[in-house]
């Protein structure tokens, strides 16, 4: 129950011992994400862990290491009870943390609003699907996962990526990820505020900056528009409006937004019915690919999940002219998927020959109906990925350390084996991910070749990923119509 809901997974006290000196400093990488950039290297230090206090705007303050060594959380809270028997808090309304006595009262009011807060919607943890032992477990990391997403949120709904430095924007890619756990989990105002302003910050010609500050204004560095970034904010528009119709009527901004970028979308295909080469979550230039004349699956997967949201969202309100554009836009995409990438098996590149990677994931459950031959591609790639840490590369050939893995690309795979029936693969990718968090029981966005949670802590895209993960175990996720 709610006093049980942060347990530290098994095993978790020997790599605590191991732990003490780790988090190492990350080099400069090429991104493969919304949470990370090509032109900025790691932090030379990571918290294992957000301090916070229960109350708005729910701001989290990063842990450091040696505050870090013997504490946890107080069971179903983001209050942090140091080694010394003192805890740690943001106080109400605050954006610091305080050390106080464990006996303080602002301590079980903090406890008691996460508790409340965590209760007031669904805490996934698999369901029947799951073993009882591993059940409990998930349910652990499914709370914290929720209490980070919540310190990440900021009041205008700015979903941060994580909490440091070159992590603390907002991408949309990554905002619609976090607007859809929480759709999925039964918080439809956390969704809300998030979709709000991502329709605020959108531009009138349907297109999203790469990031945004917290405070909304776009970051200006050089980067183009990424246009799987539409098609992820109308896939969490369209699971929100599915998932919670009446939320969705409440919230005006939310079809000129999806009318918006899903016209851009429709009105960019060219005569092959392909969208332009564009960024994707690899953050790189399409000029670097193996097919730079072409798309990449990484931004076609998305697009087309994109387009069938939009035509279904707008035929299930009414407006049957757009849905019918749309949809034949759709329609269009999948026949040159179907002519171009098929073909090879659902490279990154259409093109024989061409390199794998994670996005693979994009064109099959939730996102796309079941095909075999992109289930037989997801195992193709997953083992192609493969490091002897037990985690995965975000793709072959990986231009930064070859060594590291990355937890949102393992969340891709969990959550397309959880949505495609393969519970046994979804349920081995989850265990990994629960074994391989900080020592306060985060998800990090790397581990390093000795099996070590690397870089920031918490990632939002992975925590989101595992919370639908986990839900897709318990009940099947919408899928978007192709037709």
């Amino acid at each position: 129950m709610a006093k049980d809901l942060v347990r530290v997974p098994r095993g978790t006290t020997l790599r605590r011992v191991r732990r003490i000196a780790v988090l190492l400093l990350v080099a400069a990488l090429v991104a493969t994400c919304g949470a990370t950039l090509p032109d900025q290297g790691g932090p030379g230090w990571s918290s294992p862990g957000l301090v916070g206090g229960g109350g708005w705007p729910y701001n989290g303050v990063p842990l450091t290491q040696d505050d870090a060594e013997g504490a946890a959380y107080l069971p179903g809270s983001s209050v942090v009870r140091l080694r010394d028997g003192r805890v740690r808090l943001v106080p109400f309304g605050t954006d610091s943390s305080i050390t106080v006595e464990a006996n303080d009262p602002r301590v079980m009011q903090a406890v008691l609003s996460d508790r409340q807060w965590l209760l007031a919607g669904t805490i996934p943890n698999g369901g029947a699907a799951v073993p009882t032992d591993s059940r409990q477990v998930f349910g652990e990391m499914a709370a914290r996962a929720l209490l980070d997403l919540r310190l990440l949120t900021r009041p205008n709904g700015a979903s941060l990526a994580s909490w440091y430095g070159a992590w603390r924007y907002s991408w949309p890619r990554d905002s619609a990820f976090t607007a859809a756990a929480f759709t999925m989990t039964g918080r439809p105002e956390e969704a809300r505020r998030i979709l709000r302003f991502l329709a605020n910050v959108q531009h009138e010609n349907g297109l999203w900056a790469a990031r945004y500050h917290p405070d909304g204004t776009a970051v200006t560095d050089g980067r183009e528009p990424q246009l799987d970034s539409l098609g992820w904010v109308l896939w969490a528009a369209w699971l929100f409006h599915v998932q919670d119709p009446w939320a969705a009527a409440r919230l005006p901004q939310l079809w000129p937004m999806v009318a918006r970028a899903a016209d851009h979308l429709a009105g960019a295909l060219d005569a092959e019915g392909l969208p332009p080469p564009s960024s994707d979550y690899w953050e790189r230039k399409p000029g670097t690919e193996q097919d730079p004349r072409r798309p990449t699956l990484g931004v076609v997967g998305p697009v087309l999940t994109g387009l069938r949201s939009a035509a279904s969202y707008a035929f299930d309100t009414g407006r049957r002219d757009k849905a019918a554009a749309w949809s034949q836009a759709a329609s269009r995409l999948s026949d040159a998927v179907t002519r171009q990438f098929t073909p090879y098996g659902y490279p990154r590149s259409p093109i024989p020959g061409g390199l794998m990677d994670t996005s693979v994931t994009f064109v099959a459950p939730p996102f796309a109906p079941p095909d075999p031959g992109v289930t037989a591609a997801i195992a193709n790639a997953f083992h192609r990925l493969r490091l002897p840490n037990g985690g995965v590369l975000p793709g072959e050939k990986w231009s930064g350390n070859p060594e590291v893995a990355w937890t949102p690309e393992m969340g891709l795979f969990a959550l397309a084996a959880a949505s495609s029936g393969r519970t046994l693969d979804a349920l081995d990718h989850l265990d990994w991910l629960a074994s391989h968090r900080t020592p306060l029981g985060v998800l990090p966005e790397k581990v390093d070749a000795a099996g070590e949670p690397a870089s920031v802590a918490p990632l939002g895209w992975t925590a989101s990923l595992v919370l639908l993960t986990l839900a897709a175990l318990e009940r099947p996720l919408p899928i978007p119509p192709a037709s």
